[in-house]
């Protein structure tokens, strides 16, 4: 039905297995689904028709065998408190969205600004943001598909630019929601006041002047950001770890070279022409499969390919298209064009100006493969293909 409607936009679909699975067949079949679902969900025509939200939410119960039926969902908030719902498993995750923040009293044009996710707290106090809910995920099914991770459904605010917190101030509801989030990034080490800043922040919390408290934090380095869990990049050398902090039109990478030393490197968004993720397979010791995010750079002049090896490559590459999004509504209200820059070569050819991104999403054996020119992804946007 889907290539009916849509013709060759729609990709082809896994195939499916007709004998019993064994585990590494269940991995490998659900990877195959989630690429699917990730190159499929890059046109929101198709993600807003009735046929794909029927057709996915029917997979999705097949898959783990979960029937329509009524049950409870926990949906926290970042202070650890929790709503319960009263819900059917077929639910949506923007029907658990709606209903939970209008609970909550926000209003219904802010619903937008905020989103689900599934996290992980870790006994350490280490907070995994684990990927955000796409809009016709079924969340009750997915937790149960996720159980050996421990994972929680959680609200978050939805947006890259910290700016956009002045738009969410006169709404008790929202106030609340992005105070408890600001509070919760402080715990959790997310962000880096100085020494001053957080004697302010305490008082303020003292006081429970929220407003204040936030207008403040948004002076701090990193607020407003994802942080990821420690990964692998190959940059500026292979084997190097990184903490990665993603917002505000960079990816800002605190990089530990093999020498020890650490380097500070951000990646502007501006200067990103494409990006691609990728399954490599197994790990040798039999472990989880290991996801790589790599986009092609241009630093000082000279595109190159940086690679970071993450589980969280999809949280990530949901947050580039967020950045870019909000880059293309921020020009459209000024009535201004944003241009990604191009090399010298390409300033005169027609394909220079940027007005759509695509993104690539493949399954690769665990063995790096350089890229030729062909996977050049994207190189001009339109808002409607995010």
């Amino acid at each position: 039905q889907l290539r009916q409607l849509f013709g060759s936009a729609v990709p082809a679909f896994p195939p499916k297995f007709y004998l019993a699975m064994t585990k590494s067949m269940a991995d490998e079949r659900r990877s195959q689904l989630e690429q699917y679902l990730q190159n499929v969900t890059l046109d929101s025509n198709i993600t807003h028709s009735e046929v794909f939200i029927g057709f996915f939410r029917k997979l999705q119960q097949d898959t783990f065998k979960i029937q329509t039926q009524t049950a409870f969902l926990d949906v926290y908030l970042a202070d650890g408190s929790n709503i319960r719902l009263d819900i059917q498993t077929s639910d949506t995750a923007e029907r658990i969205l709606e209903v939970t923040l209008c609970r909550m009293g926000l209003s219904r044009e802010l619903i937008k600004y905020f989103s689900l996710f599934f996290f992980q707290d870790h006994d350490d106090g280490a907070l995994s943001v684990v990927k955000k809910v796409a809009e016709f995920e079924l969340p009750y099914v997915s937790l149960q598909s996720m159980k050996e991770l421990c994972c929680k459904l959680g609200i978050r605010k939805w947006y890259m630019d910290p700016s956009l917190d002045t738009l969410l101030m006169d709404c008790r509801a929202s106030l609340n929601l992005l105070y408890m989030q600001a509070i919760q990034e402080v715990k959790r080490n997310w962000l880096k006041p100085t020494e001053r800043q957080m004697q302010e922040l305490e008082f303020l919390q003292k006081n429970a002047n929220k407003a204040k408290f936030l207008e403040l934090i948004r002076e701090m380095q990193f607020y407003g950001y994802i942080r990821l869990d420690p990964c692998i990049c190959d940059y500026p050398e292979e084997g190097c770890s990184a903490d990665i902090y993603v917002g505000n039109n960079e990816i800002n990478c605190c990089i530990k070279l093999p020498t020890n030393q650490i380097k500070d490197v951000s990646f502007k968004i501006n200067r990103l022409r494409s990006w691609q993720v990728a399954f490599l397979g197994a790990t040798k010791d039999g472990g989880d499969d290991t996801l790589e995010l790599r986009f092609e750079y241009n630093d000082s002049g000279t595109w190159q390919w940086i690679v970071l090896y993450t589980k969280q490559a999809f949280l990530l590459s949901s947050c580039l298209k967020k950045m870019i999004s909000e880059q293309m509504m921020k020009a459209a209200k000024e009535g201004q064009e944003m241009e990604i820059k191009m090399p010298e070569s390409m300033k005169n050819s027609k394909k220079s100006s940027i007005q759509q991104k695509q993104v690539r999403f493949m399954s690769r054996k665990r063995f790096l493969v350089r890229p030729n020119e062909d996977d050049c992804v994207f190189e001009k946007i339109r808002e409607e293909d995010l």
